[in-house]
């Protein structure tokens, strides 16, 4: 956090006192999940908090205590549907995406654990069902919070929207909505729930920071689907905060500025305009194609977590889906989804990506990703245990399931099949000797599938996966590289973990090496190479990929257009140039200093790079 006043030189004059403190500035750091800049009027948003007291009940008087919780439940859940039927007159990816949220509420609201926990709890400790919700809800928080992995902890503040729900209606509290919003209103909270934030309207509200919330929450997937520059986990945002003041949120660098000194309003009136700006100079990108300066056409695709994205992703102009995270198919449920449900929303996406490549990974769960639902036991070290590919090949059943979802579905369109966390030939092979299997078995029943079969490709993303690339280039019809796992394996580090997330680098010369090396072999097979991983999407790294070889790239849709400018501004044989400098270099430092030089360079020329 930094305050500054006028003895910063700034300005002498701040502008008149919104909350009484005009003449103090205060910037807090945060994490931007949706680029943009939003000036406007704080609006200090409380969603209250339900006091409950724990008391003994009866054991006469237990029955009517689970009908009394059974009948709460009933109202919340006839509350989601009258959600989910205003979610259907939402306009674009926000209101799919709140229905998918949605319909995850309502089937925890039916026989769910969360459910039977309550209950069992009345019956077991004869405690009133107020007390029982939040005793149940701290514990499912209290697993969720210790997952390591992003998704599943984001999914905390999902749980505790369900039992505020829960709560509300055992103790008859009125939901307070968005009332007497000002123009341009920021909303600034301790924390959004999704159905909050689905009831901001873009044409009133400029932005939104919380102090809780992560990039992987439903609360910011909404606010992208709303376009709203938004800041999330900002710690002491509401410290010296009453409402009404000018307040600046800066989504791409992740700041909010309360009480903004009049030079800092006027630099950020202009990074404004100059992000519009922008924003229409990319928009006339969507039909051009990315071709680089001296003419090699580069393919763009997009990475994709719900199918409620797929309108986001024909916008942004991506050719295909490079990535779809087959997860959300497994996620809020204690089972797993059948064969034919998985076709129904897999057929889905295909078909609305109208002959584009859809290409779909395996799951990648298991450890200490929904181990309920898949009969999995959490190991000692989840990142390192029975997860992806591995817990595909323990559980056939689960992968052969899957596998015959996706090969039907390629009867509808182009497709391709993606293992994540191959580390052997071997994997890959068993994998290709059960694809083959089920292929068999779906064609003697009669059931479509495409002709030829969809590719099956590898995702290398563990070292020793691509220091042996060689040999599973010949096994496999594709390779992705997934920069992301890759660097953390490679280096030891977990990004999740503050104390050593600062030492994640992807420019390390051994990360960079093994991308090297997996490009390399598969140019030798004359199979293709994607990278879907986050350097695919930070226009700083464009013009090095483009020098390792990589002609395909995928990413979030937000970054199509960046990305595709880049690569028109790039001159491939000066990008060969930089990355043979680079692969020569030893130093992190260096590198990061010979890229920003060549990204610096007007033309982006590595002539004038020393070598």
């Amino acid at each position: 956090m930094t305050t500054r006043t006028d003895d910063d030189g700034l300005d002498s004059e701040p502008p008149p006192p919104a909350g009484g403190r005009g003449d103090c500035e205060i910037v807090r750091d945060g994490l931007g999940v949706t680029r943009g800049i939003a000036i406007g009027t704080l609006y200090l948003h409380c969603a209250g908090t339900i006091s409950v007291a724990e008391r003994r009940i009866p054991a006469g008087k237990v029955a009517a205590e689970c009908a009394r919780f059974a009948a709460a439940a009933a109202r919340a859940g006839n509350q989601v549907e009258q959600l989910q039927e205003k979610a259907g007159g939402m306009a674009g990816t926000a209101g799919e995406e709140l229905g998918y949220l949605l319909e995850a509420y309502r089937q925890m609201l039916h026989g769910s654990r969360l459910i039977r926990g309550v209950e069992n709890r009345i019956r077991a400790e004869r405690i009133n069902a107020e007390a029982a919700v939040q005793q149940e809800i701290n514990e499912i928080v209290h697993g969720f919070e210790a997952m390591e992995d992003a998704y599943l902890a984001a999914r905390v503040a999902d749980i505790r929207d369900i039992g505020r729900r829960l709560l509300r209606n055992l103790t008859n509290t009125p939901y307070r909505p968005f009332t007497a919003l000002p123009r341009n209103a920021v909303i600034v909270a301790d924390e959004m729930t999704p159905a909050d934030t689905a009831l901001l309207d873009p044409k009133t509200v400029a932005g939104l920071a919380t102090v809780l919330g992560g990039a992987e929450s439903h609360t910011a997937i909404m606010a992208r689907s709303l376009g709203l520059p938004s800041v999330l986990g900002v710690a002491e945002l509401l410290k010296d905060v009453v409402g009404g003041e000018t307040v600046i949120v800066d989504g791409a660098a992740g700041l909010v500025v309360i009480n903004p000194l009049p030079a800092t309003l006027a630099l950020y009136r202009r990074k404004r305009a100059e992000f519009l700006r922008s924003l229409r100079v990319l928009a006339r990108l969507k039909t051009v194609p990315a071709i680089t300066r001296d003419g090699t056409t580069i393919q763009l695709q997009a990475n994709m977590e719900l199918p409620a994205e797929v309108p986001a992703v024909l916008e942004s102009g991506a050719e295909g889906i490079g990535l779809l995270r087959s997860e959300f198919l497994y996620m809020n449920r204690e089972d797993v989804p059948s064969e034919d449900e998985q076709y129904r929303v897999l057929r889905d996406v295909v078909e609305r990506m109208g002959g584009r490549t859809v290409t779909v990974r395996t799951f990648d769960a298991g450890g200490d990703k929904l181990a309920p639902a898949l009969g999995c036991t959490i190991g000692p070290n989840p990142s390192l245990g029975l997860r992806a590919i591995r817990l595909g090949l323990a559980r056939q059943d689960l992968l052969e399931a899957q596998l015959a979802a996706i090969l039907r579905a390629s009867a509808h369109g182009p497709v391709r099949i993606l293992i994540p966390m191959i580390a052997t030939v071997g994997e890959l092979r068993a994998t290709r000797e059960i694809m083959n299997r089920v292929l068999k078995r779906l064609k003697a029943k009669g059931v479509a599938v495409a002709d030829p079969p969809p590719l099956l490709g590898a995702m290398i993303e563990i070292p020793g996966a691509a220091l042996s690339a060689d040999a599973i280039a010949w096994h496999a019809d594709f390779f992705s590289i997934g920069t992301n796992d890759l660097t953390q394996y490679t280096l030891a580090i977990d990004r999740s973990d503050e104390a050593v997330a600062h030492l994640y680098n992807p420019l390390h010369p051994a990360v960079l090496r093994l991308i090297q090396f997996s490009s390399e072999a598969a140019a030798r097979a004359r199979i293709p190479v994607c990278v879907c991983g986050e350097m695919a999407g930070d226009p700083r790294y464009t013009a090095l990929l483009l020098g390792l070889g990589i002609r395909d790239l995928s990413m979030a849709t937000s970054n199509v257009p960046v990305v595709k400018s880049r690569i028109r501004a790039t001159d491939l044989n000066e990008a060969t140039r930089l990355a043979r400098i680079i692969m020569d270099q030893s130093d992190s430092a260096r590198i990061a200093k010979l890229i920003d030089t060549f990204n610096e360079g007007g033309r982006q020329s590595a002539g004038n790079i020393p070598t």
